[in-house]
């Protein structure tokens, strides 16, 4: 294909397409890719049409009774069928990732931290009175020791978290 044949062919393709795509619900500009396309198979295969104005325009119509033929057959979705809210393959295992991490890094931490801190990410949702209890401390002690903990446990995943950032 020219640069000639795609420069006259361009204007009376846009104008063609215009005045079919509203008759069957089509965008102009899917049209006029369709045309093209069309036109980049003939030329592979039985070469440049002897009359391009002409079979530009038979071109259009058959896309618009290709486009109206599949739009009849097209039915909308009641509801969208792809819920974004909903995670992902890639947000689950990013997900159970980031799980590992943390109850790798727990169990590294010093003295009774490991099991304060899985008693606080137990999915029991244990109370402070429950996890006192369970680690035989007292319920004031609990904080306190929670806090240093959290202190032990930033310091061992930053270097992890900051490897993962962007630089520059």
């Amino acid at each position: 294909m020219t640069h000639e044949m795609v420069a006259t062919l361009r204007p009376l393709l846009a104008a063609e397409a215009s005045a079919e795509a509203h008759a069957t619900g089509a965008e102009p500009g899917d049209l006029e890719q369709a045309v093209w396309v069309r036109l980049l198979e003939r030329l592979g295969t039985d070469g440049a049409p002897a009359d391009p104005q002409r079979w530009l325009r038979r071109a259009v119509r058959a896309e618009t009774r290709r486009s109206r033929r599949t739009a009849r057959f097209e039915r909308p979705y009641g509801a969208e069928p792809a819920d974004d809210r909903r995670p992902g393959p890639e947000q689950h295992t990013l997900s159970a990732a980031r799980h590992r991490a943390l109850h790798d890094a727990v169990r590294r931490l010093p003295g009774r931290c490991p099991r304060l801190m899985a008693a606080l990410l137990s999915p029991r949702d244990l109370t402070y009175r429950e996890i006192a209890g369970e680690l035989g401390i007292s319920q004031g002690s609990l904080g306190p020791e929670r806090s240093r903990c959290l202190g032990c446990l930033r310091r061992l995943l930053s270097p992890e978290v900051a490897a993962h950032e962007a630089r520059g």
